[in-house]
């Protein structure tokens, strides 16, 4: 508007200026090389006038072409952006709706348009796992760190998880041991190291992530006990098939304070020692935690249930130790615990000792054990009670025969057979 105001005013003064000059205007001299142009102050006026015209003409045409073409180009790309949004959000209905297929197609489609094409492609990634197609899944994953860098956390959880679901538990393992590397404090690599060091087995690599997970707070307490205790079983398994009692023990002495006076391992342990064959490591091991065992019933039965299987040399202090505690153990335990007296007695050839103990176990009928009724006959066999223990038999029988009627055919001929085993 400016240029075209700014023509017009020097037209307008060529115009008035012209007739003032016309009579003492003299002439301008244009001369080159070859020729000599002639021109009134006037004719020169407007030929500048013109000639700016022009170059600003010029110019306009110019910058409206590329104008409409920045524009062409702005509107397809917002025209692409929308679809693919669009077909983002589709597709992500698609996939909650189990159809991975269309989901994969509708995310992939314009991924490189969307907002956020690295998420495009690793949703799209786990659409093509979710279908069977591991192909697919890892070149979208590709995509996605061509895009994102090698470094991206979004991208090596997608790609870690992928390879959990293809059940590629060696690269699996390895991923997840970058993902650590990389940042240990996250909530979503624990969780992932937690699931894919489990289904290797990976017990040495769970134990030294324990901590943090505790810190984190990612499982309540419960679960993190019941995570803690698998993590304890797997390790005393791992090393019982790996070494044996040798090695039980080493690794028992190489273990933390914490750990070590934990009830729940040390009967782990003795349980391991005996299935080895090493009554006398897992004698002594008793003695020491019969002196730690606090209220827990549950750790109490786990023990006496091992002391039903031990047999030491001479196990004449934890009898007298077990002996103690029947003053005042609380009711739940009591049978547990005369019955781990009972199998002392039978094994020291003490069967009068062993009929009082049984007589108590036999006592409480909603929780004698198979095998208990077999031991109870014999010792009150050896010890000339012959009525009680035909009783016994007679008992047994009864309740075998009242649970044969409430169960169909095959179960009652099952149980019949697991009890003429016993």
């Amino acid at each position: 508007m400016f240029r075209v105001l700014f023509l017009m005013l020097v037209l307008l003064a060529g115009l008035i200026a012209g007739p003032y000059l016309s009579g003492k205007q003299g002439y301008v001299l244009i001369q080159t090389a070859d020729s000599n142009y002639e021109l009134s102050l006037v004719t020169l006026v407007i030929f500048f006038v013109v000639a700016m015209a022009i170059v600003y003409g010029i110019e306009w045409l110019f910058t409206r072409f590329t104008k409409l073409s920045t524009n062409t180009y702005s509107w397809f790309s917002r025209r692409k952006r929308t679809r693919a949004q669009k077909q983002t959000l589709e597709g992500l209905m698609r996939m909650d709706e189990g159809n991975y297929s269309k989901a994969e197609k509708l995310i992939s489609k314009n991924a490189k348009h969307s907002d956020e094409p690295i998420l495009n492609f690793i949703k799209a990634a786990e659409a093509a796992q979710q279908r069977g197609d591991e192909f697919n899944a890892n070149k979208y994953l590709m995509e996605a760190t061509e895009l994102a860098g090698s470094d991206n956390l979004a991208v090596e959880l997608a790609r870690t998880r992928i390879l959990l679901q293809q059940r590629k538990l060696p690269a699996a393992r390895s991923s997840v041991d970058s993902l650590l590397v990389m940042t240990n404090k996250n909530p979503e690599v624990l969780r992932l190291a937690v699931e894919i060091y489990k289904k290797s087995k990976a017990y040495q690599a769970l134990d030294g992530i324990l901590e943090l997970i505790e810190k984190r707070g990612l499982y309540s307490s419960a679960k993190f006990t019941a995570l803690q205790r698998e993590v304890e079983d797997g390790l005393l398994d791992e090393m019982m098939n790996e070494q044996g009692s040798d090695g039980l023990l080493s690794w028992w002495e190489e273990q933390p304070r914490k750990r070590r006076h934990d009830n729940y391992v040390r009967v782990g342990l003795i349980q391991r020692l005996i299935d080895c064959n090493d009554h006398e490591s897992a004698y002594d091991l008793t003695i020491e935690t019969i002196k730690k065992l606090d209220d827990n019933q549950e750790i109490g039965r786990a023990l006496f249930a091992q002391i039903t299987r031990l047999q030491a040399t001479d196990s004449s202090k934890l009898i007298k130790m077990l002996e103690k505690r029947t003053k005042h153990i609380d009711a739940d335990s009591a049978c547990c615990l005369h019955r781990a007296l009972g199998y002392l007695h039978v094994r020291n050839a003490e069967f009068e000792k062993a009929a009082t103990a049984f007589k108590k176990v036999v006592e409480q009928k909603e929780k004698i054990e198979p095998n208990d009724i077999t031991m109870a006959t014999y010792v009150f066999e050896k010890v000339g009670e012959h009525d009680l223990a035909k009783q016994l038999r007679e008992d047994s029988l009864k309740s075998a025969m009242a649970v044969e009627t409430l169960l169909p055919e095959n179960d009652s001929e099952t149980l019949l057979l697991e009890q003429a085993k016993a």
